[in-house]
């Protein structure tokens, strides 16, 4: 069997293609190609990842964000103004972004606060049972403090841990309020 060029065989299999009715190498490639809701959800996933692999984003922080076609809004508190810029530069570098809204607020530098953050940390994750949270590269209870209200943003494992966390919160010297915005994994 003899083999043909490549030039010479592209050019065989598209005249056999357009031998046969019906058939459009046009109409083949745009099955090929993504919709735009799964092209949106790459970009969810995409800007989730660039967001959690940021090397400063902590538990101190607290970055949320929407996707509406090209457009990514991003939200939250964060205790440095590098971050924030940071976030918005990853982001803009996903392929499909058209735009993104930086939202994102910057907390007021105040020893104060960072004096609760610390004992908040320590009576959330020093607590046994909540312990384990502590474990992982970027702890899922995150803590916002801005002028000694504090603010519990993340996903745990069940309403006990919960409930433990805002109790722990509640309980910290200093602390004026504790707004309870944890999720329960799974909705339960």
């Amino acid at each position: 069997m003899k083999l043909l060029p490549l030039r010479l065989w592209i050019m065989t299999v598209a005249a056999l293609a357009a031998a046969v009715p019906g058939f459009s190498f046009q109409k083949d490639k745009d099955k090929m190609a993504p919709s735009p809701a799964r092209a949106e959800d790459r970009v969810v996933r995409e800007v989730r990842h660039e967001l959690v692999m940021l090397p400063y984003y902590g538990v101190f922080d607290n970055l949320t964000y929407r996707v509406d076609g090209g457009v990514v809004t991003l939200m939250g508190q964060v205790t440095r103004p590098t971050l924030k810029s940071d976030a918005g530069r990853v982001v803009s570098k996903i392929e499909g972004v058209e735009k993104v809204d930086n939202q994102i607020k910057v907390l007021p530098l105040s020893p104060i606060d960072d004096k609760t953050r610390i004992a908040v940390y320590r009576a959330i994750y020093g607590y046994p049972g909540l312990d384990r949270y502590a474990l992982q590269a970027v702890p899922p209870i995150h803590i916002i403090v801005e002028n000694g209200k504090v603010t519990l943003e993340g996903v745990v494992a069940s309403q006990g841990d919960k409930d433990t966390a805002n109790v722990r919160a509640n309980g910290v010297p200093g602390v004026f309020s504790v707004v309870n915005n944890l999720q329960v994994e799974g909705g339960r």
